[in-house]
């Protein structure tokens, strides 16, 4: 096979295996085939995962490098007995990407080249593999442990052959595999899981926040048969993996390895989970003797956001990380005794990312540490939240919010108190792309009228973040607060004065007039409103006296704001939230229940993602160019 040769690192050089598991032993040659083989694939998931590091998307290096060994081999038994197997490299850690790039490229699918563009805008690379996006990509994997329920779906249409899951000791803390266990087990399928079990997932060692647990007792558990070896003991891999392929049924293979084995200053380390440094990925290469792809990295150029938000301040901030700051503000004022009697903080892996660890750091008494087990979790936290005057907290990603809608039924029904951070709601900064899109978090706000209080909230800027936890945190019911990967700029108002600044109350449920307008209004939140706010300025300087309306309760009809909004010539709604189940799909609603009828329209994501950062908001129609186009066409009309 010939590879185009402008990846420098020459992929020409991985051997086609062809392996037969009914030798359970490697001859010499086939052995080191498979570490030259191992050992290429390793390098070039170095090389290619820090390019996105070196562009700011990020790209997790870790998973899919620990994970090579056993890849070659079962590409080599792909090869060599087809007939076998469905030759698909079923992976439910779907952050592991570059695993499914890498043999889309050395199987002649994509050209090695667009490699170098991993993750970028429009490369058809997302941080998650999507079928029918990216050329030789055969599934979707959705979030994290979501693919073996679904892998054995794929062995009862396949009777006869064999189906591989690579799985992870993160992956394995989520309920829905444990449910696809049982189910493997009773219908004798023939799913074989290959778990990479590194004791490492983003926040910690599960050995320290879950003791007690471990995968391989787990399975066994659930009735499969575990075969547990040391994943870099090549021989051993083999002989595991030939062992279960010749015995029908479920069988999971575990195993063991540090993080990132070899790569110096991550192996065994958190760090590893995501992607590599720039410097740590040159350093790496060049003792690989890569000099052409360590020169490639060096000249890589961070692309940057050159747009000029008008009405927006200079002062960017992380929303995310200040729910953390605002909440220990908050608990700064309790007792030690007092925080530990009434406050329990739940997190499910992702503390840094959602804010938490601030928390953690500081208060540490109060901070469960737990696994990625999201229903759990909240449920855990709802019931600490049951008697009045206690409160849990909890806090994970917006699209798995999806996940925890039971729970949350359950928790209203038991009348608990919790106050949740989902953060990286919406689109932007997503290069993950659309799986982890945090679209349906209106879902949250499926109760009954006259049932316990659900509020969802959804603040414009760092000030507003810090006010709207000010205000919420000792209220009863249920709060959900939402929050962006990406950082946002302070709002200003019309004297360039921070809007949500000095003398600013947040009050749940009251809308805010951002700037006033005669001749329509648009209403947003959240990371679009900044955006809108652009817009609104601009159609001002073209004369068309626009005015913007923040929403930051999201689920509550503010009667005064709707009754002077609905006025107007028209209304546009702008959001990231999904087009079918966000405010948009509720606010003309509640305009012709009152009997206004303004002219309507509604912008918000609409279609699947084209990875990257910012560029998720143009590509979804929600940036300020396509705001002001919207707002002529209705002004015209």
């Amino acid at each position: 096979m010939t590879v185009l040769s402008q990846f420098p690192i020459d992929l020409s050089a991985y051997k086609f295996l062809a392996l037969n598991p009914e030798n359970p032993t490697l001859t010499d040659e086939q052995r080191e085939i498979l570490k030259a083989n191992i050992q290429l694939c390793r390098d070039a998931i170095v090389f290619f995962t820090a390019t996105g590091a070196a562009r700011g998307v990020g790209g997790h290096t870790g998973g899919p490098y620990d994970t090579v060994p056993e890849v070659v081999i079962l590409d080599a038994f792909f090869r060599g007995a087809a007939e076998q197997f469905v030759p698909i490299f079923f992976d439910e850690a779907g952050h592991r990407v570059a695993t499914q790039y890498l043999m889309a490229a050395l199987h002649g699918d994509l050209n090695p080249e667009q490699l170098l563009h991993y993750r970028e805008a429009y490369s058809r690379l997302p941080g998650h593999p999507e079928l029918g996006l990216t050329p030789g990509v055969k599934f979707s994997s959705g979030r994290l442990g979501h693919v073996w329920p679904y892998v054995n779906g794929v062995a009862l249409a396949n009777p006869g052959k064999v189906v591989f899951c690579l799985g992870s000791d993160g992956s394995q803390q989520e309920g829905n595999d444990a449910e696809a266990a049982r189910f493997a087990v009773a219908g004798h399928l023939n799913v074989k899981l290959i778990i990479d079990d590194n004791d490492v997932t983003i926040a910690g060692h599960p050995s320290k926040y879950l003791p007690g647990y471990t995968v391989a007792q787990t399975l066994e558990g659930h009735g499969l048969k575990v075969l547990v070896g040391d994943g870099e003991d090549i021989d051993d891999l083999y002989r595991r993996l030939s062992e279960a392929v010749r015995t029908p049924g479920p069988i999971a293979l575990i195993n063991k390895r540090p993080m990132c084995p070899g790569i110096e200053g991550l192996e065994g380390s958190t760090h590893g989970h995501d992607v590599i440094s720039v410097e740590l990925a040159i350093q790496y290469l060049q003792t690989r003797g890569h000099t052409a792809a360590v020169e490639y990295l060096k000249n890589i150029q961070k692309p940057k956001q050159t747009y000029t938000f008008l009405g927006s301040s200079d002062k960017w901030g992380a929303n995310r990380n200040v729910f953390g700051e605002a909440v220990v503000d908050v608990l700064s004022r309790l007792s030690e005794a007092e925080r530990k009697q009434s406050v329990r903080v739940i997190d499910s892996d992702l503390e840094g990312s959602c804010g938490l660890k601030k928390i953690h750091d500081t208060y540490p008494e109060i901070f469960i540490p737990s696994g990625i087990m999201e229903r759990g979790n909240f449920s855990a936290a709802a019931g600490f939240g049951m008697e009045k005057g206690k409160q849990g907290i909890f806090a994970t990603f917006s699209a798995f919010l999806e996940m925890c809608i039971s729970e949350i039924t359950m928790a209203r029904l038991n009348y608990s108190n919790v106050l949740c951070h989902f953060s990286h709601a919406g689109v932007d900064d997503m290069a993950d792309n659309t799986c982890h899109f945090g679209l349906n978090n209106m879902f949250a706000d499926n109760g009954l009228d006259d049932g316990y209080e659900t509020r969802l909230y959804f603040p414009a800027d760092v000030n507003q973040m810090k006010a709207c936890v000010e205000a919420v945190f000792f209220e009863p019911g249920l709060r959900f607060i939402f929050s962006t990967r990406s950082k946002v700029p302070n709002i200003q108002d019309n004297n360039g004065n921070d809007f949500f600044g000095s003398g600013y109350r947040f009050v749940p449920g009251k809308d805010e007039v951002i700037r006033e307008g005669t001749q329509g209004y648009i209403i947003s939140f959240g990371d679009a409103l900044y955006r809108s706010l652009d817009a609104v300025e601009r159609l001002k300087q073209q004369g068309l006296d626009v005015g913007l309306i923040n929403k930051p309760t999201l689920n509550v009809v503010d009667e005064e704001a709707i009754a002077k909004i609905g006025q107007a010539p028209f209304v546009l709604v702008v959001e990231s939230f999904n087009r079918r189940t966000g405010l948009g799909s509720r606010f003309g609603s509640w305009l012709l229940e009152r009997g206004l009828t303004p002219k309507y329209a509604h912008l918000g994501t609409h279609k699947e993602g084209c990875g990257g950062l910012w560029e998720q908001f143009p590509h979804q129609g929600i940036d300020p160019v396509s705001i002001i186009n919207k707002v002529k066409e209705l002004h015209n009309s």
